[in-house]
C-alpha cells in the first residue's frame, strides 16, 4: 500500500488530530503518552498523526506552526481546531468527539 500524502489524511471524512512536534521539544515528548492514551480511548473513530516540524518544513509553514507542540484536527480537509502546547487526553478527546459526532 502507498503511504498517503498529508493532504491525502487530512481530507477525509474522519478526524485527523495532527501532533506538529521537534525531536528536540522537551514538551513535545510529554505529549506521547497522551496521544498513546487518547488513541485507545478513541479507537478508530479519528485518526492521529505526528508530523516533525524540522523534516517537513513546508508544511508547518503552511499551517504557520510558530511554537511546538501544536494540535490541529482536520476534517474533510478543513482545519476545525488548533492549540499550541501539551493539552490533556480528556480535553483532545472532547474536542474528537465533537467532530465525531457530527459526522454520524
Amino acid at each position: 500500500m502507498a503511504k498517503a500524502s498529508f493532504s491525502d489524511l487530512i481530507r477525509g471524512n474522519k478526524p485527523t488530530l495532527v501532533d506538529f512536534y521537534a525531536e528536540w521539544c522537551g514538551p513535545c515528548k510529554l505529549m506521547k503518552p497522551i496521544l498513546d492514551e487518547l488513541k485507545i480511548a478513541i479507537g478508530d473513530r479519528a485518526r492521529i498523526i505526528k508530523i516533525d516540524v524540522d523534516k517537513n518544513p513546508l508544511i508547518s509553514a503552511a499551517y504557520r506552526i510558530e511554537g511546538v507542540p501544536t494540535l490541529v484536527l482536520f476534517k474533510n480537509g478543513e482545519l476545525q481546531w488548533r492549540q499550541a502546547g501539551v493539552v490533556r487526553a480528556d480535553e483532545l478527546r472532547r474536542v474528537i468527539d465533537q467532530y465525531t459526532a457530527k459526522s454520524q
